[in-house]
């Protein structure tokens, strides 16, 4: 089959690989007809590669119809179209059961103190095969796939692999007030679905903050109101608080994470990883603060005193310093983590209806074939030709 892989920093390609087989009895074999292209994609892309092999499959946004099935599936069967949530999680043990399936127990990485294990991304979650690949291995066949009707197109339903879960975990995480305001940093993909997602929920004031010209443009055609950080880059706290009745919103999620442009220093121990031994780079990536937080400073700086933080931009660095003083003065609540796709999915499914509330059938900006995956991830990166989200079509 086709797949992507990694081959070096700012180096994927598409290479012929072997078929996945059943190796497990509830193994399921899927057809992948899109796959979409993450923001934490590009930590692959650019500086996690101490945790990555020539060859590793990449990709966690898949969805497909079911080829085959291991003896002991009984949930799902040949010809059944689903979607795959991006964690790997078993569904029967302690934490699944808890609505945790990103820490399920049963895959967690346990030699790097990691969570769940996740399809595409590195040594650190498993090194499991990922979905930008013509099919692709499911474990946890009877409780891990999602099951979907067959009819609409793909875009409907795939971005339930992570995209729509992750926002709504967001938004759930910030525990805006019925009428309360909401500040998103970052309008990517996970951000700009935060603020619809928030909307539809009931939020009175959803402001929203990039630099990026498509993505501010989308955002105000869903009732955002955006502030281009290129115009606001040193006022922006102040202006937010003009607009939130001097206080500051009642919660701030912050869709950037370690793609923040901050700190030149931290973006400089960054790049180093890059040119240390395999085994260095990964002990200082473990170990070291290397993340550009300029993102969260400001979401700490923005939100109004006993008001909530909610993180789903994704961090990588050990030992990142936090103005703890402020935020133990103001009384913030911090939550994160990875999004428990299956906790929030059947909450989310009946929207995804023909009356589409949430824009899913207009969301993706680029619908590509996998042979250009490569220009793909550089476009992406680039922030080149609008692209906001793509969907690979195996």
């Amino acid at each position: 089959m086709k797949a992507l892989t990694w081959h070096g920093r700012r180096d994927v390609r598409v290479d012929t690989v072997p078929d996945p087989a059943i190796k497990d009895p509830t193994d399921v074999i899927i057809r992948v007809t899109a796959s979409g292209l993450c923001g934490s994609d590009l930590h692959l892309y650019e500086v996690l590669g101490p945790f990555l092999d020539v060859g590793d499959i990449l990709g966690h946004e898949p969805m497909g119809v079911v080829e085959e099935v291991g003896p002991d599936v009984t949930t799902v069967r040949a010809g059944d179209r689903v979607v795959i949530p991006f964690n790997v999680s078993c569904g029967i043990c302690h934490t699944c059961g808890q609505g945790l399936q990103s820490q399920c127990e049963t895959t967690q990485v346990r030699e790097y103190g990691s969570g769940a294990a996740l399809f595409g991304y590195t040594k650190l979650y498993g090194q499991v095969p990922g979905g930008q690949a013509e099919l692709l291995r499911v474990p946890f066949g009877n409780n891990l796939p999602i099951k979907v009707p067959h009819g609409p197109a793909d875009d409907r339903f795939v971005f339930l692999s992570d995209v729509l879960p992750t926002a709504w975990q967001a938004v759930e995480y910030a525990a805006v007030p019925e009428g309360g305001s909401l500040v998103v940093l970052g309008l990517g993909p996970i951000g700009d679905m935060s603020c619809r997602i928030a909307l539809h929920r009931g939020a009175s004031q959803v402001i929203g903050v990039d630099r990026v010209p498509e993505r501010l443009e989308r955002g105000r055609g869903r009732g955002v109101h955006v502030l281009d950080l290129g115009e606001h880059s040193k006022d922006l706290a102040e202006t937010i608080r003009g607009l939130t009745a001097g206080r500051g919103p009642d919660a701030v999620i912050d869709a950037v994470g370690m793609e923040a442009h901050g700190s030149p220093a931290a973006k400089l121990a960054a790049q180093a990883t890059n040119l240390l031994p395999s085994a260095l780079a990964a002990r200082m990536m473990e170990h070291v603060g290397v993340d550009r937080l300029h993102a969260l400073y400001l979401a700490i700086d923005i939100v109004r005193r006993g008001g909530t933080i909610s993180l789903s931009g994704v961090y990588g660095g050990q030992s990142d310093p936090l103005p703890l003083l402020t935020m133990f003065d103001k009384q913030i609540q911090l939550r994160m983590g990875q999004a428990n796709v299956h906790r929030w999915a059947g909450e989310i499914l009946p929207l995804l209806t023909d009356d589409d509330p949430l824009g899913v059938d207009t969301f993706a900006t680029h619908h590509l074939p996998l042979d250009r995956a490569p220009a793909a991830y550089e476009m992406f990166q680039k922030k080149h030709d609008g692209a906001v989200k793509i969907l690979f079509k195996p």
